[in-house]
């Protein structure tokens, strides 16, 4: 078997990983959620008027400090919510696995042997989180 045969057994595999499919009932669970959803779309008009109120040349401070409170608490609103919450823990679940089979295809790539080859996220951080998306 070569090794593109091997990656798409690979994706065969994770679709059938109890991780995939928990990201995958989280997701569908989120987007039908009604409230959640109603949140989102609050927020996003919310994020819009900042942004548009931003833009003027006369804005008021005072306002724009009231509209950015206000979008954090719609933020927060959304984070907070049990679909939300639900969905990230599973979406950072299936991320784990994919930065571990990531890691382990990288370092075998680079000459590493596979039955120790792991991901190590300690051994990649150097300690500032200055442009980096890897602990979580």
């Amino acid at each position: 078997m070569d090794v593109i045969s091997l990656a798409r057994e690979l994706g065969r595999e994770i679709q059938k990983d109890e991780r995939y499919l928990a990201f995958q009932a989280a997701k569908k669970n989120s987007d039908d959620d009604k409230e959640l959803q109603s949140k989102i779309a609050d927020f996003n008009l919310k994020r819009i008027a900042v942004s548009r109120e931003g833009e003027k040349a006369d804005r008021d401070e005072k306002r724009m400090e009231e509209m950015n409170e206000e979008l954090r608490a719609s933020y927060n609103s959304v984070m907070q919510h049990p679909s939300m919450m639900a969905y990230n823990s599973a979406r950072d679940e299936m991320d784990r696995m994919l930065q571990r089979i990531s890691s382990i295809v990288n370092i075998s790539a680079e000459g590493g042997d596979p039955e120790t080859a792991d991901y190590h996220p300690q051994a990649s951080c150097g300690g500032s989180c200055a442009g980096c998306a890897g602990c979580r």
